[in-house]
């Protein structure tokens, strides 16, 4: 019975770091998108220089799978249909869009994934931290974020509907992510499957951290309007 749950913990660490390695490519490739369309050059060194950090994160954790003598592709492969769905569902319209959905959207994934790390042993707990550091990309978004609507107070609604469908669409992911892998579940509620009620109310918490970002950008207090079509 012991081995049983052991292997299933096993099978955790490694949706875990599958569904992380995923993720961290997508950044790489969305932040190299956003550095494309950039006009600023100081912006377009500022988001390339995000994408190298995240494509960094990524040999991190597929170099960890290796040592665990698992299939990188294989550890992320069945988490590409929901990484990939959250992304169609949530294509920013703009520039701006683009970094309140590096700042929103990737801050609550990586308070799913921190969640969980502390409930690793401390190595592969250690590898998680580091990846998730933000290393800059906070200040960065939220001093840029708050000129433009400064420039243009208007767009303040805008982002804050566009924040919030953010949050909601990453909740759902997650969610169905959890239900969908009963390994990753079993990390979530420390191997007692009978208590899946406590990861409804784990993802309740995390909206507190994203209420934390939405002040930081300055669109907590923000009446949301309308996006244009």
């Amino acid at each position: 019975m012991m081995q049983c749950v052991a292997g299933s913990r096993m099978e955790g660490v490694l949706d875990l770091l599958g569904l992380l390695a995923y993720a961290e490519l997508s950044a790489f490739l969305r932040l190299s998108d956003d550095a494309s369309i950039a006009l600023a050059l100081q912006d377009k060194v500022a988001l390339a220089e995000m994408a190298v950090a995240e494509y960094g994160h990524y040999r991190l954790l597929v170099r960890r799978l290796e040592d665990m003598h698992a299939d990188p592709e294989a550890a992320m492969r069945p988490f590409v249909p929901a990484v990939d769905a959250f992304h169609a569902h949530t294509a920013p319209a703009d520039w701006l869009e683009g970094l309140v959905k590096a700042y929103v959207g990737d801050g609550i994934a990586a308070d799913f994934y921190r969640t969980i790390a502390v409930l690793l042993d401390p190595e592969t707990e250690g590898l998680v931290q580091e990846v998730l550091a933000e290393a800059g990309r906070s200040e960065y978004i939220v001093t840029r974020v708050r000129e433009a609507i400064e420039s243009d107070p208007a767009v303040a609604g805008r982002l804050a509907l566009w924040a919030r469908r953010l949050v909601g669409e990453a909740l759902s992911e997650a969610q169905r992510v959890a239900a969908e892998r009963e390994s990753l579940a079993s990390l979530l509620v420390g191997g007692d499957t009978d208590q899946l009620g406590n990861i409804g109310r784990m993802f309740a918490r995390l909206t507190d951290g994203h209420s934390r970002r939405m002040a930081a950008l300055g669109l907590a207090d923000q009446r949301a309007e309308s996006r244009p079509a």
